[in-house]
């Protein structure tokens, strides 16, 4: 079994974690001082050294140097707060293997010791392998990847999430703008017993009323103008898998007409087509709307909105996630080295404290955008203050009288960099920017951009 020195000076949390990875099949001894450590290291060799770097007689570093000077391909870990980071990366130039920020949950110790066991020496100072970013549920260390939070909200969430997953109820997923409603859908879906078949997202929002029978049903070859070749709809496309409707509430009465009676059959009929085909769904939908207030206004069908709401799961903003507010900032930066092909390993100090007070009322979309933009514009090893987007950096009072032109600004710039990312393609600009195709062209219009 591999033996791990564990160094870290609270007695509680160190038995709590000594406990757990004995569990796990490790061997571990545990100490509470750099003296004590120094002590261990005399004599016997350790596959790991998993080290606070705060102590009360020295620091991580300084255990980090002794580690290296006596047995250099020995990895060493280091767990830090995330008022530490800029003193991580230090320690990563140095030749620690990993960090992870505090607070960290059982998933996130295994997967980076794991990859520290398996690795040994330190990473070339690229992008560090550790989930202190993202506190994923599985091994899989990619950016794509999901953070699913340690907050009461999110715990919340994720028990909503994991109790709904294995049915075949109808799930209506509300919150505002930004939270993830979809990311939560696809959640289900990948904890479902269909998740080796198809999970299609439709947007609702971005289907013209006068095509939309098309896009759910498809159509036969001739059977309107423009039907130049037989289509298959997204409800045959799903077909075994689940559907998920995006924006539900932006459906006409017609096509609410439509889906119900396809809900209600559980067959459709392509246009043209006198054939009836049966289909085994699972049906999840999303909306930032009241639709109770719609269908008191006579706006959305009552009989509808009781077909779509089986269960409902209203994702929290990020306001309410506070504590998950890192964790999803690491995420974020992970995604952007990967799409923008950087190394910026993390955030300064100060840029910490500005995310701690922002509102961020566009939520996690909103902290994406800028992070990737900031993390473009950044040359160093750490997103500063003078790379954050204006709104970010003033005052409270001075922020929401600036708030809607720099946001405006930041927006315009981001959609601009983004069609020329993807060679002026719409539709994978407005995926790439996390927006409906609706929204891109009102954007374009808006802004004034030649595209």
């Amino acid at each position: 079994m591999p033996k791990i020195l564990l160094i870290e000076d609270d007695v509680t949390f160190s038995a709590m974690l000594e406990r757990f990875l004995k569990k796990n099949d490790f061997t571990v001894e545990a100490v509470y001082s750099s003296e004590e450590a120094s002590k261990k290291l005399t004599n016997t060799e350790y596959d790991l050294v998993f080290t606070d770097l705060r102590l009360p007689d020295d620091d991580g570093i300084s255990i980090l140097t002794k580690v290296k000077e006596k047995y250099p391909e020995t990895p060493v870990i280091l767990m830090t707060g995330y008022a530490q980071v800029s003193t991580a990366v230090k320690a990563m130039k140095k030749g620690a293997f990993d960090y992870i920020s505090k607070p960290f949950n059982q998933d996130e110790v295994l997967i980076v010791i794991q990859n520290a066991l398996k690795n040994g020496t330190a990473p070339s100072m690229a992008v560090p392998t550790s989930t202190k970013a993202e506190n994923i549920a599985t091994a899989d260390d990619s950016p794509t990847k999901t953070v699913t939070g340690i907050s009461s909200a999110s715990s919340k969430l994720n028990e909503y999430i994991k109790l709904v997953a294995p049915t075949d109820m109808s799930v209506l997923i509300t919150g505002d703008s930004g939270t993830g409603k979809e990311v939560v859908a696809k959640r289900i879906h990948d904890n479902s017993n269909r998740k080796e078949l198809n999970f299609i997202a439709v947007d609702c929002g971005a289907i013209p009323k006068e095509i939309a029978a098309s896009e759910f049903f498809g159509h036969v070859k001739g059977s309107f103008t423009g039907a130049v070749n037989n289509k298959v709809g997204h409800f045959e496309a799903a077909n075994g898998g689940t559907i998920f409707l995006d924006e539900v509430g932006n459906l006409s009465y017609e096509n609410q007409i439509q889906l119900l009676r396809a809900l209600q059959e559980r067959k459709i009929k392509p246009i043209g087509s006198n054939h009836e085909i049966e289909v085994d769904i699972r049906l999840i939908t999303a909306t930032n709307e009241d639709l109770l207030k719609a269908v008191e206004k006579g706006q959305f069908r009552e009989d509808l909105y009781h077909r779509l709401n089986e269960f409902s799961i209203k994702v929290p903003s990020l306001h309410e996630r506070k504590e998950d507010l890192l964790l999803f900032a690491d995420h974020f930066l992970n995604m952007a080295n990967a799409q923008l092909n950087k190394n910026v390993l993390g955030f300064s100090d100060e840029v910490i404290g500005i995310f701690q007070q922002y509102k961020w009322p566009g939520n996690l979309r909103e902290m994406s955008n800028v992070i990737k933009r900031s993390a473009l514009l950044t040359q160093g090893d750490l997103i500063e203050k003078n790379v954050l987007p204006v709104e970010l950096t003033l005052p409270q009072n001075e922020n929401n009288k600036v708030k809607s032109f720099s946001r405006k600004e930041n927006e315009r710039d981001l959609i601009i960099n983004a069609l020329n990312e993807v060679g002026n393609n719409k539709s994978k600009a407005a995926k790439l920017l996390n927006i409906t195709r609706k929204t891109l062209y009102n954007k374009i219009k808006e802004y004034q951009i030649d595209a």
